[in-house]
């Protein structure tokens, strides 16, 4: 097996994946081009997956074969990402861990997943750790999703170090200042259970899909159905279809989150660490990245839940100031605030 890095030849993006070419008729700048062709791609749909839903879960994993590859390429076109998407073949040891921890997974998220999941593949240089898409039936009823793993960061960090690397990134970096994230102890901090973590996350969103619990992440809030009621959503958002936002119930209660941004761009100073934190425990967010979009508000309290209550794990963020500890955040779903969030995941996945 044999990948060539994707080349923009004019208005072509070929990428030749076992010999077989498949091109992109998208000018790198071409917006609009790409997001047609990738709401029109054959991955989009139930028909190209269909034989995976035979296998057991844990068998649904592999490299990206080259449909997938090349609608990455139209993606990062459409949300004007400088990267350039290839299967990544040179990863056995990863793609065996992620399969160990797909079989590992609790016997209900297995059932629940076995309906949906379509399959994780992995795949070099799209613009982030994870991705997730829906797939539609031939009704155009968005039934499923495919999970697109980047290797070659999941490879760079044990579970505790890729923790305390995301949660830092909304602040500035100071050395008088810390923000650490323990999600396993010492004897298994290791690169399988960051996968595991955050394999998570892409499966929450792969869960969601006609779930009922927020809005289609691919909708713009103006574009949602009205009446539409999605009872997990209804307890921190609303939307302004005037102004085209989702609207966190929270807004007043943790101003801070305006200015979350994680992985690019940190707006929040590290003054604001431990107030950040403060805030978010009067509100039903278990995490503060649940609190960037409804989808990642699902995501993240399904990770965190299974990660803590059906797994029995560890989840503390510890904040230091000049060497002193000065916050400490753990889980919140033994508290009042997370309680109807957890009940609605309790019988998800009886």
């Amino acid at each position: 097996m044999r990948v060539l890095a994707p080349v923009l030849t004019g208005a072509c993006l070929a990428t030749t994946v076992l010999a077989q070419t498949l091109c992109v008729p998208c000018e790198r700048n071409s917006k609009a081009c790409a997001l047609a062709a990738g709401h029109a791609h054959p991955v989009k749909r139930m028909a190209f997956w269909q034989s995976r839903f035979a296998l057991p879960v844990e068998e649904r994993t592999g490299v990206a074969p080259p449909e997938l590859v090349q609608f990455l390429a139209l993606d990062v076109i459409n949300q004007g990402i400088p990267a350039e998407p290839r299967a990544a073949t040179a990863h056995a040891g990863v793609l065996a861990e992620v399969r160990a921890v797909l079989a590992e997974l609790p016997q209900s998220v297995k059932r629940r997943l076995s309906e949906r999941l379509a399959g994780i593949y992995l795949a070099e240089d799209f613009g982030g750790t994870g991705f997730t898409d829906t797939i539609a039936d031939d009704s155009g009823r968005k039934v499923a999703a495919f999970v697109v793993l980047d290797p070659n960061v999941l490879e760079k960090r044990t579970a505790n170090e890729w923790g305390t690397w995301k949660e830092s990134s909304p602040f500035t970096p100071d050395p008088r200042y810390a923000l650490r994230e323990k999600l396993e102890d010492a004897a298994h901090d290791n690169r399988r259970q960051a996968i595991q973590y955050i394999l998570l996350h892409e499966l929450g969103h792969v869960l969601s899909v006609g779930g009922h619990f927020h809005p289609d992440w691919n909708f713009t809030p103006s574009q949602v159905p009205p009446g539409e009621s999605d009872p997990f959503f209804d307890l921190s958002w609303t939307l302004d279809r005037a102004k085209n936002e989702y609207v966190s119930k929270y807004a007043e209660t943790l101003p801070e989150a305006k200015q979350v941004r994680y992985y690019f761009g940190a707006r929040l100073a590290p003054t604001d660490m431990a107030r950040t934190y403060e805030h978010l425990e009067h509100t039903p967010f278990p995490t503060l990245y649940a609190t960037t979009h409804p989808g990642d508000d699902f995501a993240e309290a399904f990770a965190n839940y299974v990660h803590v209550v059906m797994l029995g794990k560890p989840f503390e963020i510890t904040i230091v100031e000049d060497g002193k500890i000065v916050k400490r955040y753990g889980p919140c779903w033994d508290e009042p605030r997370c309680a109807e969030k957890r009940k609605i995941l309790e019988e998800f996945l009886r």
